[in-house]
């Protein structure tokens, strides 16, 4: 006994020191609480929201990260409370609860959300609805086409996999093709990460469109200069690149640590002068959808969820997406998006449109274009990633800009873990994929440059 008690408590030290020498700056309480609330919430959508096994979700996408304190991980999904509790060391607990029409929250300290009236009949009338793309799972018959599917959900590199979840195709509007992963499906809502940010691209302009928000209205933050919607949409407003490597970071600390983000996103200083650099910001895109709801006059979760639902996805028919509150009741409109692919396809198409759906013009004139406009130098429009910039890499990450394969007018929503929407025009063509590639590569852009060689050829052969 005094053996194995001898071990453990070397263990707990071998960790806390590297926890302490890796983040220094930041205390080891914080890092093992932002560790036990990543797998709490994930947990929490996978059970309640995407209805999928959580074991099996924790070894795909928050194992990999979490190898060197796994031992000391233990979560609990308890289906009758519908939440999820994690701790560490048998400490550090965290707790993510289930909201029907606003998915998991996660609950801080000894705080109690009132869960009254969050799921009125005005958010739930939606997901009655049929799937507008039918019931049957659409096999492509061309072979370029099942060979496009087929790399998307190969695993070239088993070290480094990329777990395909789900891929569909349209062409002129049409679905083509499809495929999913063991365990999903068509109606499967998956978390869609910073694709969010193109969605809360959507709802801005919705808002612009109703004379309720203006681009060069400003955030008039406390102490420092003023910033506008478009430069919090450009990622031009002078906050810190926020993603950086690590566990704890300005964006997993706001996801993780606070229960009102935007209020903590006002009061990290800003690195730059607005409109004079580009970084990457979960930050601003939490800070704009406070302001998108304020001028909504959707002040709390519950009219926040029926103001998203009534003017986004019941008009586009995605009767299985949810947009997650804080603790405040402020949308997480960075990166807490969950659809199924096809829902994340059909919202690639209204892009692809021009802003229209079904005859109705649900962006305003010009939206689009400007959604895919340059931003400085750099390859990010304003919610959207573009294709314009051949040199350089994202800073930070290291990674291109675009994707060098395809069309130079092709535009692109991205997502942690390779959730992409990709839409380009010149071939009528939106490609939505996402998936659970922690450290590996997705091989997106030579999957709709097959994509595209398969389009060309049935055009050719009729």
């Amino acid at each position: 006994m005094a053996s194995r008690s001898g071990k453990f408590v070397v263990g707990v030290v071998v960790v806390l020191v590297a926890a302490s020498a890796a983040f220094h700056v930041l205390s080891v309480g914080d890092l093992f609480r932002t560790a036990t609330n990543s797998v709490s919430r994930s947990l929490c959508g996978a059970a309640f929201i995407s209805h999928v096994d959580a074991d099996r979700l924790f070894q795909e996408e928050q194992l990999p990260n979490m190898r060197s304190i796994a031992w000391a991980l233990r979560y609990n999904v308890d289906s009758r409370q519908r939440e999820v509790r994690t701790t560490v060391l048998g400490v550090f607990g965290a707790r993510a609860i289930y909201r029907d029409g606003l998915g998991c929250l996660l609950v801080h300290g000894n705080e109690g959300p009132d869960l009254a009236g969050l799921a009125g009949p005005a958010s739930m009338d939606a997901r009655d609805e049929s799937d507008p793309m039918g019931s049957v799972l659409v096999e492509p018959t061309d072979p370029v086409l099942r060979q496009a599917l087929d790399l998307a959900f190969s695993e070239p590199d088993p070290k480094h996999p990329r777990l395909t979840k789900g891929v569909v195709v349209l062409h002129d509007g049409k679905l083509v093709a499809e495929r999913y992963a063991p365990g999903y499906g068509p109606e499967t809502p998956i978390w869609g990460h910073s694709l969010s940010k193109s969605v809360t691209h959507a709802v801005v302009g919705i808002l612009v469109g109703q004379g309720k928000l203006r681009v060069d209205q400003t955030l008039a933050m406390p102490g420092r200069p003023d910033i506008t919607v478009d430069q919090l949409l450009r990622m031009d407003s002078g906050l810190p690149f926020d993603e950086t490597d690590g566990p704890l970071n300005p964006m997993s600390r706001m996801f993780f640590l606070e229960s009102d983000m935007a209020r903590y996103a006002e009061t990290v200083p800003l690195a730059h002068p607005p409109g004079t650099a580009w970084a990457y910001s979960n930050l601003g895109y939490v800070l704009l959808s406070r302001m998108a709801m304020d001028a909504a006059g959707a002040h709390d979760a519950a009219a926040a969820e029926r103001f998203v639902r009534s003017e986004l996805f019941t008009p586009l028919r995605m009767r299985h997406a949810v947009i997650e509150t804080d603790g405040a009741g402020t949308p997480v409109g960075s990166s807490h998006v969950y659809a199924s692919t096809r829902e994340f396809a059909r919202f690639g198409q209204l892009y692809l449109d021009d802003g229209m759906v079904g005859g109705r013009r649900l962006l305003p004139e010009g939206w689009v274009a400007y959604s895919h406009s340059q931003t400085l130098d750099t390859g990010y429009g304003a919610g959207f990633w573009t294709n314009l910039v051949d040199k350089g890499h994202v800073p930070v990450w290291d990674a291109p800009w675009g994707l060098p394969e395809l069309p130079k007018d092709m535009y692109f929503a991205r997502g942690a873990f390779g959730q992409y929407i990709v839409i380009v025009p010149s071939e009528r063509l939106v490609v939505a994929r996402l998936g659970i590639s922690v450290h590996g590569g997705t091989g997106i852009g030579e999957v709709v440059a097959r994509i595209i060689t398969a389009i060309h050829r049935q055009g050719e052969s009729q």
